[in-house]
């Protein structure tokens, strides 16, 4: 069993020792251990390789992605294991004044970072955000650089990655402005599986049932910053 993921804390990340955690690896830990998984292997890898790794039998399973329309083709998914809202991170004081995705579109000298083929990506997009002014990135690290150094001034990925990643790393001088609700609200993600494994899938979806929502599920995503009004968004079962 491989289980394929991606430094973006707090979801995955390594401890100065190497030990990788987070809350998506750990939720796998305990879907495994339910289902009598007694040893797997974590992959570390890079965004855009995570779905074809799936496809040419890599991995068995990813940390958790958006479930798009486009990648539904490619994959299958879970249901949902947490629902988040976007964040920019973007230098200590926000010297643009940027609130969300349409400031990013206004403003004409605003240069925006993005992971390749991310769903932030899209979206800034359909806010109105040209091309020219995207700077595509293939690293969480990569993105955060960027924007320290002043080649972007904005990168835009899910707010919970951009406030663990500025906990982890308070020297940087970087902060987080989220993307208010009512320009993007919450989107749920869940763990990816190849097609042809919906026995698997489905027996991954038993286990997410009964865990999430309980003391321990809700335990154990404290201590990455997750509280109870962001759990109670996935604890019932969704489509």
């Amino acid at each position: 069993m491989k289980f394929a993921y991606l430094i973006e804390p707090p979801f995955n990340y390594r401890e100065t020792n190497g030990t990788v955690t987070g809350c998506d690896v750990e939720l796998a830990r305990a879907v495994f251990e339910r289902l009598g998984v007694k040893e797997f292997e974590m992959v570390e890898t890079e965004f855009a390789d995570l779905l074809p790794g799936l496809a040419d039998g890599r991995w068995q399973m990813t940390t958790g992605l958006f479930a798009t329309v486009e990648r539904r083709q490619l994959a299958s998914f879970s249901r949902p294991i947490w629902a988040l809202a976007d964040g920019l991170l973007v230098r200590k004081g926000n010297p643009r004044r940027l609130t969300g995705y349409s400031s990013v579109a206004n403003d004409q000298g605003c240069i925006l970072a993005v992971i390749r083929d991310q769903f932030q990506h899209r979206s800034a997009v359909e806010f109105g955000v040209p091309e020219a002014r995207i700077r595509i990135c293939e690293t969480y690290s990569a993105a955060a650089e960027a924007v320290r150094n002043g080649t972007a001034d904005a990168y835009a990925s899910v707010g919970r990655a951009h406030m663990g990643f500025i906990e982890r790393h308070p020297e940087l001088d970087l902060e987080c402005v989220a993307v208010p609700a009512h320009e993007k609200p919450p989107a749920f993600g869940s763990f990816a599986f190849g097609k042809s494994d919906a026995e698997f899938r489905a027996s991954v979806d038993a286990v997410l049932n009964a865990y999430i929502g309980s003391d321990q599920h809700r335990a154990m995503m404290a201590t990455f910053g997750f509280g109870d009004v962001e759990i109670d968004l996935v604890q019932d079962p969704r489509d």
